[in-house]
Parts: C-alpha cells; sequence; structure tokens
C-alpha cells in the first residue's frame, strides 16, 4: 500500500520529493534513487530501460532524439548522430584534435580556447548542450515514473575530471533544468553503494573503466566514514580504445588505414570491432567471423580471444600504472588492501579480473553488483544523504589535480596539492615585486607541472588598488576555498589596507551562471530567443576576431602570398564582415569556417618560409 503525505494544516495532499542519482556515463547513462524509508538505491527503468545510450541524434529539422533510437542511427547517418559526448567535455579543439579520427561527426577548429563545437549541418553545438540533452531525457523518463515534476539531483564525474569538466558537467545539469546538488567522483559514488550493500569495513581500491574513462581510488571505510585516501586515472582511457585497437588489427592486413575510411565505414567497423570484444568477454573460447564490406569489397574479418587479449593489453598497463600510483599516493601497500571493487561495464573483459587477481593476490576482487549500474546506484545515496534522510553516513572526498597559482618565471605555487581533503580551505601570503606597485594579477591554474604553460588556466582577476607601497612590504593573502563539489572559490586582500577582491573560478570555456540561466529558461519555455542572443553575439564576437588576426597576416605576409591567395582571403572577410548584423550565428560560423579552412595551407607555407629564413639566421619577429 502506498504512503499520502497530507498537510494537515492546509488538508492538501503533499507530493513526495524526489531526489535522483544520475551516472552521465561516455557510453550509457542511468538514473537511481532510494525509495522512501528504505535504505539501499534502485535503478529506475524508464522507457528505454536501465541504461540510455548517451547518443543524440539531430532529424533534418534539427530536432533531437536521444537514447536507443538514436544509437539506432549510429550507420544509417553517423555524421549527425553525436556520441561519446563525456569525452568533449570541457575541452577546447586543441585537446581533442588528436582523437577526432575516432569519431564519425565533425568537429570545429575555431582557433580559441573556447568549448569545441560540434557541427550538423549548419548548426554547431557545444558539449554542454548535447550533454544537457542526454540528461533531459534522463529527467523526462523519471518523471513519467513518478508522475510527478524532478527538479535535483546528484551527477557523478570521473574522478580525474577537472575544474573545467566538473563545471561543464554542472553548466549541463542546469540547462537541463536540473538544480544539481553535488557533483560526486564515480568510484566513490561506487564504494557508497557496495559499502551500504555489504557493509564491510576496510580499505578498498575502486577500480573504474567505463568507454571513455578510467579511474581509480583507494578508500577507507569505517563504521560509516567514507575517506578518500586517493585518486588517479585517465580522462580518454576506455573501452572505445579497444575497440579502435581491433579495428586497426582487422585492416593491419588489408592496406586500407583507418583514417583513410568515411564515416559510415569507420562506424560500421567500430560497432563491429565493439560487439566483437563483448561477445568474446562472454564466451572465451569462440572466435567471432565479420563480413565487412569496403567500397564494394567483401573483407573477412575474424578475432579470438588471444587476438584481444594482446590487442587490449596496452590498454591495461595504462590503467595497472594509474593502480600503482593511486597506491603510493595513499601510502598503502597491496597486502593491505581488504578488497578491490570492479566498476564500469569494460571490467566484464576476463583479462581485468585476472590481472588484478594476480596483482592483488589473495584480497578479494568484488564484482558483484552490475557495473554498470553501481554509480547511479552510489549518486542515489549520496542524494538520499543530501536529502536529510541518512545520518549514519560521512563522505571525505578529495580533489584529483593540484590547485596553485602563476608567481615570477612563470612557475606554479601549490596551494592545494592534489588528494587533498575536500572541502578545503588555505591561505599563503605574497607581496609585490615592484616599488609603487598598485594592481596584482592572479592568474589560477590547474595542473602537476612545475610551469603553468603546462597545466591548465581556470582564470585570472586583478587586485587593484593595493597603496603604493616599496616592492615587497604589501601583504597579500590569497586564500583558496574548494567546496564538496571541488569548484573553486579565490580571494585576495592586502592585510595592511584591507583592501580585497574574491572570485568564483569560471572555466574559460565554461559557461557563467548568467548564461545557464538564460538558456535553461529559453528551453523551459521553448522560447529560444535569449539562447540565440547570447550565441550570436559569441559568434560575432568569434568573427571579429578572426578578421582582425586575417588583416593583419596580409598586411604583414602579402610578398609571400598569390593575388588568388590575397583576393580570395578578402573576399571571405568581406562575407564574414556582411554577416555581422545578421543575428545568425550558424552562418557566421560557416563563414569563419570557411576562412579559416582557407588560409591554413598557406599560413603553414609562410610558417615554414619564416622557420627556414630563422634556421639561416634571419630576423623573423616581424613575420
Amino acid at each position: 500500500m502506498s504512503k499520502i503525505s497530507i498537510n494537515i494544516a492546509t488538508g492538501s495532499i503533499e507530493k513526495k520529493k524526489v531526489i535522483l542519482g544520475i551516472d552521465l556515463g561516455t557510453t550509457n547513462s542511468l538514473v537511481a534513487y532510494v525509495p522512501e524509508n528504505q535504505l539501499n538505491s534502485e535503478i529506475i527503468s524508464i522507457n528505454q530501460g536501465n541504461l540510455v545510450p548517451s547518443v543524440v541524434y539531430f532529424d533534418e529539422n534539427a530536432l533531437p532524439i536521444v537514447g536507443a533510437s538514436a544509437k539506432a542511427k549510429l550507420i544509417e547517418s553517423p555524421e549527425r548522430t553525436i556520441f561519446s559526448v563525456k569525452r568533449l567535455l570541457g575541452k577546447n579543439y586543441n585537446d581533442v584534435r588528436d582523437h577526432q579520427d575516432l569519431i564519425s561527426y565533425q568537429i570545429i577548429d575555431d582557433n580559441t580556447d573556447s568549448l569545441v563545437k560540434v557541427r550538423v549541418d549548419d548548426r554547431f553545438y557545444n558539449p554542454i548542450e548535447l550533454s544537457a540533452l542526454i540528461l533531459k531525457e534522463l529527467k523526462k523518463g523519471a518523471e513519467s515514473h513518478f508522475n510527478l515534476e524532478i527538479t535535483q539531483a546528484v551527477i557523478t564525474v570521473p574522478a580525474y575530471f577537472n575544474e573545467s569538466q566538473r563545471q561543464a558537467t554542472r553548466d549541463a545539469g542546469k540547462l537541463a533544468g536540473l538544480d544539481v546538488l553535488r557533483i560526486i567522483n564515480e568510484p566513490t559514488a561506487a564504494s557508497l553503494a557496495y559499502g551500504m550493500q555489504e557493509k564491510k569495513n576496510g580499505k578498498i581500491l575502486v577500480y573504474d573503466l567505463g568507454g571513455g574513462t578510467f579511474d581509480v581510488s583507494i578508500l577507507t571505510l569505517e563504521d560509516g566514514v567514507f575517506e578518500v585516501l586517493s585518486t588517479h586515472g585517465d580522462t580518454y582511457l576506455g573501452g572505445d580504445d579497444v575497440d579502435r585497437a581491433i579495428a586497426e588489427f582487422w585492416l593491419s592486413g588489408t592496406g586500407i588505414e583507418f583514417n583513410q575510411l568515411n564515416n559510415l565505414q569507420k562506424q560500421s567497423l567500430r560497432l563491429f570491432a565493439e560487439n566483437a570484444k563483448i561477445q568474446l568477454s562472454k564466451d572465451v573460447f569462440q572466435t567471432v567471423h565479420v563480413n565487412w564490406n569496403y567500397s564494394g569489397t567483401d573483407h573477412e574479418f575474424q578475432l579470438n580471444y588471444q587476438q584481444l587479449k594482446e590487442l587490449a593489453q596496452p590498454i591495461i598497463d595504462k590503467t595497472m600504472k594509474s593502480v600503482h600510483q593511486a597506491l603510493s599516493d595513499a601510502q598503502i601497500s597491496v597486502n593491505e588492501l581488504n578488497e578491490v571493487i570492479l566498476v564500469g561495464g569494460s571490467t566484464r573483459f576476463p583479462e581485468i579480473y585476472k590481472t588484478l587477481s594476480e596483482v592483488f593476490k589473495g584480497v578479494h576482487i568484488n564484482n558483484q553488483l552490475n557495473p554498470d549500474e553501481v554509480v547511479a546506484l552510489g549518486a542515489a545515496v549520496e542524494a538520499d544523504i543530501l536529502a536529510g534522510n541518512r545520518k549514519d553516513i560521512l563522505l571525505l572526498d578529495v580533489t584529483p589535480l593540484s590547485l596553485g597559482i602563476e608567481t615570477a618565471g612563470g612557475l606554479m605555487d601549490v596551494l592545494i596539492p592534489r588528494n587533498s581533503k575536500i572541502p578545503s580551505r588555505v591561505g599563503r601570503e605574497y607581496t609585490t615585486s615592484v616599488d609603487g606597485q598598485i594592481n596584482m594579477k592572479i592568474a589560477v591554474y590547474q595542473g602537476e607541472r612545475e610551469l603553468v604553460a603546462e597545466n591548465r588556466k581556470l582564470g585570472e582577476f586583478i587586485l587593484k588598488n593595493i597603496p603604493a607601497m616599496p616592492a615587497g612590504l604589501p601583504k597579500i593573502e590569497i586564500q583558496f576555498a574548494l567546496n564538496a563539489d571541488g569548484m573553486l572559490k579565490v580571494k585576495a586582500k592586502e592585510l595592511r589596507s584591507g583592501v580585497e577582491q574574491d572570485v568564483e573560478i569560471q572555466p574559460s570555456y565554461g559557461l557563467s551562471d548568467q548564461q545557464v540561466e538564460e538558456m535553461l529558461v529559453s528551453g523551459l519555455t521553448h522560447a529560444q530567443s535569449d539562447i540565440e542572443l547570447r550565441l550570436n553575439i559569441e559568434a560575432q564576437n568569434e568573427a571579429t576576431q578572426m578578421i582582425y588576426t586575417a588583416e593583419r597576416f596580409l598586411e604583414k605576409n602579402s610578398e609571400f602570398l598569390t593575388t588568388e591567395e590575397i583576393q580570395g582571403s578578402k573576399q571571405r572577410i568581406e562575407t564574414i564582415k556582411g554577416l555581422l548584423d545578421s543575428n545568425n550565428r550558424h552562418e557566421i560560423s560557416k563563414a569563419v569556417e570557411t576562412l579559416n579552412d582557407f588560409t591554413k595551407p598557406f599560413a603553414e607555407r609562410v610558417m615554414d618560409i619564416a622557420i627556414a629564413k630563422a634556421l639561416k639566421g634571419n630576423d623573423i619577429a616581424n613575420l
């Protein structure tokens, strides 16, 4: 019998409140919750089933379809079907250009540090928008299941996600109409699910290998206290890489290069490889046979388990390097572990279990819970804690990467080292280096390298109106405050005068809260004017920068260019100028891409000339 809550004062029936736990995965996504008055969480089976493929397809009218129906379009319309969006979150083009041959849709090089763009027809989408469509599908399915509106969720991310990727995930949740109460690391969520199911104490290693990402975390569990000791991983390593290795193995005897394939051929071969991997993981004694047609020619491929093992070994070896690094960071030896927990669909490959059993002799390798579901189940437990329904669990997580500021000589001065407990707050004093200095730029970075140039810049701000004093006399305190989501606030204060400023660091390719709210309102009301206005302004700014760069290039290097190259560039520049007031961001972006594609070959040629002159000792400073 179901229970109904009634407000005695008003006599009205109160609808129950559900907070979702969401696993936004590379391959599949899931949603879970903790039923009222229960301890263990449950997966919500929506109309697509427990697993919703993390795939988005856009039809000819730019209407999105998400999930199983979209996945069915992977071969039929590969250029309109977006998969593995999670690998693009928080990334710009330079971050992913070396991996673009893995996908069958078009990503755009716009020569900026903004979020990478995906092009479908003449429309452009960023990974936040695409992830929001997947989250909307999960939200809609859960609302249909409960027959009520749902507005709050806990969303999981790989433990090794950086600040930009976490912010992008939070932005996607907001855009989907969800108040994201907490961003929680996937291995930590998995440990919560196991801890609730099995009620064990001890030191735990969580090995989480999904379709596109890998994480390992070391935790201690004692009487309901989950403490993360260390974490390590790779946000671009997973089962997708095994699929690619299989495809290249098959092609190795044909004389055909993977990069020569068109989108349809890439996608069909990738899916054949994925299916072969899954079949052999279930039955190691069979041999999988594949008939693949390339340009009218049939190719017979086969794969046995030994071959699969050899192809997957480099990926497994990479994961084990992270495992040993996490153990070292946690100062835990192999024989101190009580349990290893397997998470992620890729851990179904038997060699994973075998490798871990050999490394951790005598340690229980636990794969009892469904590896596809355990992260979502744990996220629902955290949601239940945040709802105030659980008082017997305390979660102490860590930050995966060091946070610091730029100091003299381009060095990284770390304030919060990686694997520090979160939430965390730390302060450190600095001073000026020039007499009478009244402003100080504070640039914030994330990473493990000594030079900031090798790390990820999160943002910067200027502390203004410092009283003019001799160099070294001002006392400027920089404070970092890292919350439970891994989001950072920075405060700078000159202690002698009290001048201060604080900011919430916004990654350079994230969205501001105002931008997200505009997009959210637009989505909820089906009125696209607000979001279109913002996106048009962004496109206009990008186009204006491109015009400036191109015109300056032509002015400086005309002697190295042909008349056709100069005139062709000028014509394309004029086309962009003519579109600046059109408020059509797609046409503007298309024109910018056209100019970029046209100028790239001779820009590279001019660079070669400059390099040649440099090698001869000529001055190229003005080129």
